[in-house]
């Protein structure tokens, strides 16, 4: 293959990633139009269509979803073994690209973020919130936060911070309206405000510690969203019973907003983890970001 080519296939790869070439333009610092010319050029040299374009979105051809495929490993080697290379510079540098729901950013790296960037003022956070787990390669990201129990065994993980409890909970304004739950069974005859993640059908069923196991319980939805933030806000405008971690509402929970129900069922889970493929290697602009999330999220001492 001839090297100029390399330049034209990571040009693709970025405009499949945003599906967008003004977007994908605006991070490689060209114009649209050269960027389109530059994947016309790669699909008139390979002989096959990478990308259908529209007015309204720019999606990968079948052979071009392959192609993606195929190139990425190679594109995220290079990626590793350049980032290698600036590792030995005094400070790091360089997009760090985070993939997490927007609840574990809200309570574990938000907070901190601004000390973060004080501290490694070279190094740009992207925090991509998104609930669905992604092939992190694939879609270019360094790393991954979840909950620990939600992670599989082909990918290097470490906790971050102590364990978390999941609360229920209720406004004021809704329990002298329909009174509160007694027991998770109790939760069918309540209103309940409940989360829907992106490749689930139906809304995610709510766990509780019964008789010292972890089960599953069915809730009578009334609100559903995907993202966190909308759900805790429709709970204080008081439309339905709710459950978040304990540590996203304790606030509300103190001051009165929020009360706590079913409190003796709360489950537990482990901390939060971070996660990253385990043949990539760990570039230094991650390393330090996990070591400063450690440091601000270690336990304190007695």
């Amino acid at each position: 293959m001839s090297p100029d080519l390399f330049p034209a296939i990571a040009a693709f790869a970025c405009v499949a990633r945003h599906a967008s070439f003004t977007r994908a333009a605006a991070e490689l610092g060209v114009s649209p139009s050269a960027l389109s010319q530059t994947v016309r050029t790669l699909e008139s040299r390979l002989g096959a269509r990478l990308l259908d374009r529209s007015t309204r979105r720019v999606g990968l051809t079948e052979v071009g979803q392959r192609f993606l495929d195929e190139a990425q490993p190679a594109l995220s080697g290079l990626t590793v073994a350049m980032a290698a290379v600036t590792e030995t510079r005094d400070m790091p540098s360089g997009l760090l690209r985070i993939n997490l729901p927007r609840a574990i950013a809200d309570i574990l790296i938000l907070p901190h973020l601004a000390d973060f960037q004080a501290r490694y003022p070279d190094v740009v956070v992207e925090l991509h919130c998104d609930n669905r787990f992604v092939d992190l390669v694939a879609a270019g990201f360094d790393a991954g936060f979840r909950i620990g129990e939600s992670l599989g065994k082909d990918v290097v993980a470490h906790p971050i911070g102590s364990s978390q409890r999941i609360a229920t909970f209720v406004a004021p304004a809704y329990a002298r309206a329909h009174g509160i739950p007694a027991t998770p069974a109790d939760l069918l005859h309540h209103r309940c405000v409940g989360i829907r993640l992106e490749h689930d059908r139906s809304p995610m069923r709510w766990d509780y510690m019964l008789d010292g196991r972890l089960v599953e319980v069915d809730t009578r939805g009334c609100t559903i969203s995907n993202d966190d933030s909308v759900l805790l806000a429709a709970a204080l405008a008081g439309v339905g019973v709710s459950c978040h971690f304990e540590s996203m509402v304790s606030h509300h929970l103190a001051s009165g907003m929020l009360i706590p129900v079913l409190q003796d069922y709360w489950p537990t889970f482990s901390p939060f983890h971070v996660y990253y493929p385990s043949r990539m290697h760990m570039p230094r602009k991650l390393r330090v970001f996990i070591d400063f999330l450690r440091e601000k999220h270690a336990p304190l001492s007695r």
